[in-house]
């Protein structure tokens, strides 16, 4: 029978709550110009945080089928980082480019609602209802700027796609359905394994749509094809809102329906998720060298990246489930500080999003070009940063599942991809600036920002022991 612990939706109801109370601010901002619309979503987020912290180890709270597991507080805890690094970032952009504040802040926090479900839900109709949540708010903020074709058309392909992968999903969630009689996790786990039913051809064919429906939410090849243009159409600080927490979401979800209701089925999905991990970390990589454009490049890096974190997924054991979560914060705060530079040099006339933008950018902003450094050694994996880390945390997961021609793979791929993040700091520091118009001022609000993700990006490759402890005693509770 289930339970109904209020606690357990606490964080979610704090984030919703704000974005309440940003739309109704909103309606006061002729009177008030100056109403601070992102201190009200920080609030809201930092008090998420907050009750996150608080329901640590409390033996997984319940409300119905939304459970405060460990597991889903370390994700909120990195989704509510992932949001109050965007409301940081995302104050100069709005001012810049005269974006609705009300409505931009409103659906980032409704958008981040249907994340923390994703995390939290343990009933597969309540994970697709979440997943719809989070997909149509960042389908608006992708196409937010209007005036942009580019924007516009990026977000209508996100949007079309998003539709076919969401009817996947739940085409699945209706054959898991149809032959377990459940949509509960648990309960389709144990019937799975309490029938022996890991053969039948309508299991099989629900995994395979489900597995489909999180390969596009997380950009895995072959079903990576909206993310580049999308990433690319979006403000830059809205890429990296995507880039880290719909990752971070969707991996959640994908972490706790394929490592525990089909669980009984490994040997039947192992060998495709092997298939599409590989693929998505050459491919990633590889094409993400021919990229010219910044936020394309970091675009196929993203999509390796999700490679990586599959390994964790693959591997389906303690040290894989801890491994993800630890990546899944070491790349929020990466990914983030990279996305909101891109994001304070642009300009409204010029996005300024072209590696050719950024030579000579340690002559014009050596602050940026120095933490812009730091944060593109840590998507390559150099020590002591903390994508070094977390890549061989993942790898050691592969390694010790006996996976060990994919954790070559992505060492190889890891090694490949050093190239074209070297490329954008030789271009800063030792190239002669062309005449195009050196990027804008940045502000010291966005300053802070970054001074946060920098320490932690350090913090995390040089001192990684707690994190690492939190991310391992998360994992026992991932039902």
């Amino acid at each position: 029978m289930a339970t109904y612990n209020f606690d357990a939706v606490i964080p979610v109801i704090c984030v919703a709550l704000a974005g309440l109370v940003v739309l109704l601010a909103e309606s006061f901002r002729g009177r008030a110009e100056r109403m601070p619309l992102g201190g009200l979503a920080i609030i809201g987020l930092a008090g998420s945080g907050a009750a996150s912290i608080l329901l640590w180890g409390r033996n997984a709270a319940s409300f119905g089928v939304v459970t405060a597991d460990n597991f889903s507080l370390f994700i909120n805890l990195v989704l509510v980082l992932v949001g109050i690094l965007t409301v940081v970032f995302s104050a100069d952009t709005i001012e810049r480019d005269g974006l609705p504040a009300g409505e931009y802040y409103g659906i980032l926090l409704f958008s981040i609602v249907g994340m923390m479900l994703m995390a939290q839900a343990t009933d597969l109709l309540l994970i697709f209802l979440a997943l719809e949540t989070m997909s149509m708010g960042v389908y608006v903020l992708t196409a937010i700027q209007r005036d942009r074709v580019q924007s516009s058309e990026a977000g209508f392909k996100y949007f079309l796609l998003g539709s076919f992968a969401s009817a996947f999903f739940l085409y699945g969630i209706a054959f898991l359905y149809g032959v377990t009689g459940s949509t509960s996790l648990e309960r389709v786990g144990t019937v799975i394994a309490a029938q022996s039913m890991s053969g039948d051809p309508m299991i099989l064919l629900g995994v395979g749509l489900l597995l489909v429906g999180f390969a596009f939410k997380i950009a895995a090849v072959p079903f990576h094809m909206w993310s580049p243009d999308a990433y690319d159409g979006a403000p830059a600080v809205v890429t990296g809102f995507m880039s880290t927490g719909v990752k971070a979401a969707a991996i959640a979800a994908f972490a706790r329906v394929f490592l525990s209701a089909l669980e009984p089925m490994i040997d039947s999905w192992a060998p495709v998720l092997w298939a599409v991990a590989a693929l998505t970390m050459i491919v990633g990589t590889v094409v993400g060298v021919a990229q010219t454009s910044l936020k394309r490049m970091l675009a196929y890096s993203s999509i390796a990246h999700g490679g990586y974190l599959l390994l964790g997924i693959l591997a389906a054991n303690d040290v894989g489930k801890a491994a993800i979560l630890y990546y899944l914060a070491a790349y929020a705060l990466t990914n983030l500080g990279a996305f909101g530079i891109i994001a304070l040099l642009g300009s409204k006339e010029r996005p300024n999003d072209d590696l050719r933008d950024y030579a000579g950018l340690w002559h014009t902003h050596p602050v940026l070009a120095t933490l812009m450094t730091f944060f593109l050694l840590s998507l390559g994996g150099f020590p002591p940063t903390a994508g070094f880390i977390a890549k061989w945390y993942v790898f050691s997961a592969a390694v010790g599942a006996g996976y060990y021609g994919l954790a070559i793979i992505g060492v190889l791929a890891s090694v490949v991809s050093v190239y074209f993040y070297l490329r954008i700091v030789v271009m800063m520091y030792m190239s002669e600036r062309d005449a195009r118009p050196a990027p804008p001022q940045v502000t010291g609000v966005a300053l802070g920002g970054l001074a946060v993700s920098l320490p932690g990006v350090l913090y995390l490759g040089i001192l990684p022991a707690r994190v690492l402890d939190w991310a391992q005693a998360s994992v026992a509770t991932i039902y």
